[in-house]
């Protein structure tokens, strides 16, 4: 898939990804491949941390070309979990929401294909198990109307505060806390001290965890212990006058 805003690339993990012209970012690593950054930095610390639930709320930031979405489908039905999932997702792109339908998706994800066909043509699916819903739009204003204290985990994936401010800023993460249930989740790439102050400054506590050889960020609504080992912002604070959270301008 190639067009005036996106050009395909593969990953290291075989598995193709998109680099954007607009964000000038990749959707994912190359490096890390893309349905194993999917895993590694969401969708296994995610079900580590939620292994006895029976049902997920999941908000995924961004949709992109879904593989966040995708790979927790394919997760649950490689490893036979008895879990209902529910996707609500917000992306601003919807002519690449319509592409996906004739994306190069790799062989793990050939059991879906009528998801994602169902994804492309409707922005939405649902069968006993699975539903999907995508918001073609602005996400900022798109969480604003979902109900409170209802989803158990947030894919904290949106390009960078570089090119995507407003999907950083201590007052994103206040609407994010609002939504989150007590024993909510989120997990991102994102380790920079500045969008974990602004994480932190909404009232989440900060998590560091490393699935890889790269590090992530766990931020919960209550402590826990679980997964990831706890960041004390206040003391990074104290050692860096200077650190500041992102706050919408």
């Amino acid at each position: 898939m190639q067009d005036n805003q996106n050009s395909m690339v593969t990953t290291k993990d075989g598995s193709n990804t998109l680099f954007s012209k607009l964000y000038n970012q990749h959707y994912h690593n190359p490096d890390d491949g893309a349905i194993n950054e999917a895993l590694t930095k969401h969708i296994i610390p995610a079900f580590t941390y939620h292994q006895n639930k029976k049902e997920l709320t999941i908000l995924d930031i961004c949709f992109g070309i879904g593989y966040n979405t995708f790979s927790t489908i394919y997760y649950v039905i490689k490893n036979n979990l008895d879990v209902k999932l529910n996707f609500y997702s917000p992306e601003l792109d919807g002519n690449l929401v319509k592409s996906l339908e004739n994306f190069e998706f790799p062989k793990e994800f050939e059991d879906i294909k009528h998801i994602i066909k169902s994804i492309a043509k409707n922005n939405k699916y649902e069968d006993e198990k699975i539903k999907i819903e995508l918001f073609i739009g602005d996400a900022r204003k798109y969480i604003k109307t979902l109900k409170e204290n209802s989803f158990d985990i947030v894919f904290q994936d949106a390009f960078s505060s570089e090119v995507n401010f407003e999907l950083w800023t201590k007052e994103y993460f206040d609407d994010i806390y609002k939504l989150a249930k007590d024993d909510f989740i989120m997990s991102s790439y994102a380790v920079a001290t500045s969008i974990r102050l602004s994480m932190y400054e909404a009232k989440f506590f900060i998590y560091q965890h490393i699935p890889t050889k790269r590090k992530i960020t766990i931020a919960s609504k209550t402590k826990q212990n679980i997964i990831g080992k706890y960041v004390d912002m206040e003391l990074k604070k104290q050692r860096n006058k200077e650190a500041s959270a992102l706050y919408d301008k």
